[in-house]
């Protein structure tokens, strides 16, 4: 009978997830994270509804549903099927109620203890992480049970303790926790590749239409300047000072048109191995000056890790340069900007953040996009240019900002076998 029941559960925890991918394409966790937790909140009530009941107790797979939720669907997502469970099983009632809220209470402890974390992990780690968090509420069952008989004088022997039924509800729960967290980490990473073919492809669009722009514009301009120049040789007094602010438009002209091509399609002319440590150490030092002028901090933690990759110097300079710039000009006098470099999973990961103005959310989804900048005075280029440049290098690029706190900026490249001279790890400060 236990074997029916169960296998109906674990039917019951999977069917969440797939209603849930049946969703239109913007229904991504972040989003949708209540109606995620309704789903939950329905599984966990059929859960309760069908449990098993057995030497007094009600054993059933609720607790997968609620650490699923809130780990995956956030704190309002958790709370919906915390309510969900409390009020189904005070409704059924019987003598052990009290002790499944103990149960309840300490697996929501556990989840919430891990939410904050979470993220921070690997998909496969998540996965391990929500199955011990069904392991948990599975040992504080156990422990209730034990307590509960032993409080009501029955007896406890070991047959029951090993009782097949026990074994099966443990087994059955561990495996219907980590294939539902399974598919939950599919659709994330379908929605993952589906925003970065989305993206891949906007970028291409716009290279497209930037290149053939700046080659068009690009030729009569040449032109101006030269005639421009042989001006501005035979001038004097007044038209000579106005030749020479017009020949300086003319070169940042040029400047934009360049980053335009550069946008279109990185050039990586000479490809060689570069340290990671080293290119950051010259960039920190490059934009020291920048830093000091504006009263900022500028901070360098770069790990001792050999890290390198295969590609052109000054590109990946250009792009590392242009989000450091960014994350200076957006902090005010006194506060501080900090660049750290660390191996990851076979990566690099360096992150560029600030205590600066920050942005909202609406700023952040328009990051990357032609001619959009939160600047005074800016094209938008530079961003584009390098988000562009790592996107061509195989490099991912990734922002989280609060409004009035600041931002972080992570980029993840990826990293060659050869190795570099040794480093030490440690904290440089450049610029105050």
């Amino acid at each position: 009978m236990i074997e029916e029941k169960l296998l109906l559960q674990a039917l019951l925890i999977l069917a969440p997830v797939l209603l849930f991918s049946l969703l239109p394409e913007n229904r991504r966790l972040e989003n949708n994270g209540l109606i995620f937790g309704i789903f939950q909140g329905g599984a966990a009530f059929l859960c309760v509804v069908f449990s098993y009941h057995f030497e007094g107790f009600y054993w059933d797979l609720r607790y997968v549903p609620f650490v699923l939720a809130l780990l995956y669907g956030g704190p309002g997502a958790g709370l919906i099927v915390f309510v969900v469970i409390l009020v189904t099983r005070t409704f059924i009632g019987g003598e052990a109620v009290i002790y499944s809220y103990f149960t309840s209470i300490a697996t929501v402890v556990f989840a919430i203890f891990w939410y904050k974390k979470f993220w921070t992990y690997t998909p496969s780690n998540r996965i391990k992480l929500a199955i011990l968090g069904s392991g948990w509420s599975m040992f504080f069952s156990f422990s209730m049970f034990v307590l509960f008989r032993t409080l009501a004088g029955r007896d406890l022997d070991r047959d029951l303790i090993l009782s097949p039924d026990i074994l099966l509800f443990g087994a059955i729960s561990i495996a219907g926790i980590g294939f539902s967290a399974r598919l939950i980490e599919e659709l994330i990473e379908r929605e993952k590749m589906r925003d970065d073919i989305l993206r891949s492809e906007k970028l291409n669009t716009m290279g497209e239409l930037a290149a053939s722009f700046a080659h068009e514009v690009r030729n009569p301009l040449t032109v101006v300047k030269g005639f421009m120049q042989l001006m501005h040789q035979n001038e004097t007094g007044k038209n000579h000072e106005y030749l020479t602010l017009a020949l300086s438009e003319v070169g940042r002209a040029e400047m934009i048109l360049s980053d335009y091509l550069n946008f279109a399609k990185p050039q990586f002319h000479k490809i060689e191995e570069c340290c990671y440590h080293e290119v950051l150490s010259e960039i920190i030092a490059l934009l020291n000056p920048l830093a000091a002028k504006g009263g900022v901090t500028l901070e360098g933690n770069l790990s001792k890790e050999n890290l390198h990759i295969e590609t052109d110097r000054n590109q990946l300079k250009q792009a590392i340069v242009n989000l450091l710039k960014n994350a200076i000009e957006a902090t005010k006098e006194g506060g501080m900007v900090s660049v750290s470099l660390n191996g990851k999973d076979g990566q690099a990961v360096i992150e560029i953040t600030d205590n600066g103005r920050g942005m909202t959310q609406e700023q952040l989804s328009r990051i990357g996009t032609l001619f959009y900048t939160t600047k005074e005075r800016g094209t938008g280029l530079g961003t584009c240019v390098s988000l562009r440049i790592i996107n061509e290098m195989d490099g991912r690029v990734f922002y989280s900002s609060e409004l009035d706190k600041g931002t972080k900026v992570t980029l993840l490249l990826p990293v060659s076998k050869m190795s570099c001279p040794n480093q030490t790890q440690g904290m440089l400060q450049v610029a105050k």
